[in-house]
């Protein structure tokens, strides 16, 4: 059986995760997943602007989210459903890095698992899949997924120089 993406990225490490983290990561086929989730975006022009391009949702607070997974190994479509709001980002591995494509932007991030929790981090952006753009400029950008109470949990973070915070969003999932 070929290893998912996040077991390739993270390689020995994802087996020491929690159960909720390796139960999420490590789907094949079709996932369905639910819970809540609260989202802010940043209130600046540009924020709005970038927020489009990469299609994230409005600010919202404790609302439902569904998030179906469709996972063959090479890669990995996550269809998020944040309160009738879609948002669909396609992740792979490349090099040893977790490549996720968002709207108009991809993302290249190292992964790293401690103490029972991925942190995702900047490592190379792409806009249009073809501009390279200086990854210094993405460092607000980080992940944590952790578990917390028997839950998966998760929190995104991005905020960009001279524009501030673009999104916030936090919230947690289980098996649908």
């Amino acid at each position: 059986m070929h290893p998912t993406v996040f077991q390739q990225v993270l390689r020995a490490p994802f087996f020491n995760l929690p159960d909720s983290l390796r139960a999420l990561h490590g789907i094949r086929g079709r996932g369905v997943w639910a819970g809540r989730a609260t989202i802010e975006r940043g209130r600046n022009p540009l924020a709005w602007l970038c927020a489009v391009a990469t299609r994230l949702p409005p600010t919202m607070h404790d609302v439902p989210v569904r998030i179906e997974f469709v996972a063959d190994g090479k890669r990995e479509i996550w269809h998020r459903d944040f309160a009738g709001r879609k948002m669909v980002s396609r992740l792979y591995c490349r090099d040893g890095l977790l490549c996720e494509r968002l709207g108009l932007v991809q993302f290249r991030f190292a992964l790293h698992a401690w103490d029972g929790t991925i942190f995702w981090n900047v490592e190379r952006v792409r806009l249009l899949g073809v501009l390279p753009l200086p990854a210094r400029l993405f460092s607000g950008v980080q992940c944590r997924e952790r578990e917390h109470e028997g839950r998966y949990q998760f929190l995104v973070e991005a905020r960009l120089p001279l524009i501030g915070q673009l999104v916030r969003y936090e919230g947690w999932l289980e098996p649908a």
